[in-house]
């Protein structure tokens, strides 16, 4: 499945409600979504400094109609399999699918389009901050031909009745929301009595220490070596480059939080929810993730071709099980880098 990426800021983005999956009471169809803004200026960079919401719509909308390729998101087996075993992991062993589910700071869907075609949830709901990314979202649903509604959406504001949910689901999504709290109890608002939250991909404290700094020295060895005459075929255009640290920019302004697991299943709990537990994973397999997707942003994709493909995959799928068999026994939780959390809404399901 290829999608056709447009530079038209000025489209409409397809994320009107789908009357059949979202009931009348639970959102205001009339709203029309703001169109996303694909390139940001320097000044408006600038301004994004002094405002951080801003900022996430013009990163998120900047990142869109890429993001996909730019963290190697499909939705086939490999995916599927990929967002069912976060979910597994966190939540356990559960009855399903759930009736409705919906994804909080979506991207463009991979977590919830994974998760229903792995059969998590029948029918699905997707917001973001960002227009782009719900744009997209939307796109890769009708695409896969899933019963999925849009909007764009503050986190800690959600656009749903109490009690609309059996299911809310989140992918790399807390860390970029300047209330966490706020935002959950917003989660327990709109899930039904006995529903259930997941949250994963979130950065650990200690994690994102060594992730950044892997990052930034792989894109300092890549972009200095690049310069090399011999190697000029490797490095990107320029204005690419540029472009990639205007994001670096903005992605440095919108990653606000970073977790320690207790704390971040202390947070949840003082939001109102039971049952709260945190999962830790990745250690091994972040130090290789890190400098492979870098290295990946920095030099043309044409030069990587399916050896690499196998590599990264490969060397990832099997770090991740030394990190599962071996370091989970010997390594503090703290240390890893992504966190996931789930809890459940007080009460009994109807």
């Amino acid at each position: 499945m290829t999608a056709s990426p447009t530079d038209d800021a000025t489209v409409t983005p397809p994320v009107a409600v789908d009357a059949s999956t979202a009931p009348v009471s639970s959102v205001d169809a009339s709203v029309v979504d703001p169109a996303p803004r694909p390139h940001a200026t320097a000044e408006e960079v600038e301004a994004a400094r002094k405002d951080t919401k801003l900022a996430q719509v013009l990163y998120h909308d900047w990142e869109a109609e890429t993001y996909d390729d730019k963290w190697s998101i499909s939705y086939d087996e490999r995916c599927i399999d990929y967002a069912r075993g976060r979910f597994d992991a966190v939540a356990g062993d559960l009855p399903l699918p759930y009736e409705r589910a919906l994804e909080l700071g979506c991207g463009t869907g991979f977590f919830l389009l994974n998760l229903m075609q792995g059969g998590v949830a029948k029918t699905g709901s997707v917001t973001d901050l960002s227009p782009g990314m719900v744009k997209v979202a939307m796109r890769n649903a009708e695409h896969l031909g899933l019963p999925v509604d849009g909007r764009v959406a503050d986190a800690e504001t959600i656009p749903y009745e109490d009690n609309t949910f059996d299911l809310v689901v989140g992918h790399a999504v807390l860390h970029h929301i300047p209330d966490v709290e706020q935002s959950l109890r917003e989660v327990l608002r709109v899930l039904k009595p006995g529903g259930r939250f997941v949250f994963a991909g979130e950065p650990s404290t200690v994690g994102n220490l060594y992730a950044r700094w892997l990052g930034r020295a792989t894109w300092e060895v890549t972009t200095t070596i690049t310069k090399l005459p011999f190697l000029a075929d490797w490095r990107r255009p320029q204005e690419e480059l540029d472009e990639s640290s205007r994001a670096a920019a903005l992605e440095a302004i919108v990653d606000l939080h970073t977790f320690d697991p207790t704390d971040l299943e202390n947070m949840a709990k003082s939001a109102g929810g039971s049952e709260v537990r945190a999962v830790t994973e990745e250690f091994a397999a972040a130090l290789l993730g890190w400098p492979v997707r870098t290295f990946e942003a920095a030099v043309p994709p044409e030069k990587l071709g399916w050896g690499w493909a196998k590599f990264a995959f490969g060397g990832f799928k099997t770090l991740s099980w030394v990190d599962e068999k071996v370091l989970r026994h010997v390594v503090p939780r703290g240390f890893f880098y992504n966190v996931m959390i789930t809890g459940v809404k007080p009460g009994s399901a109807s």
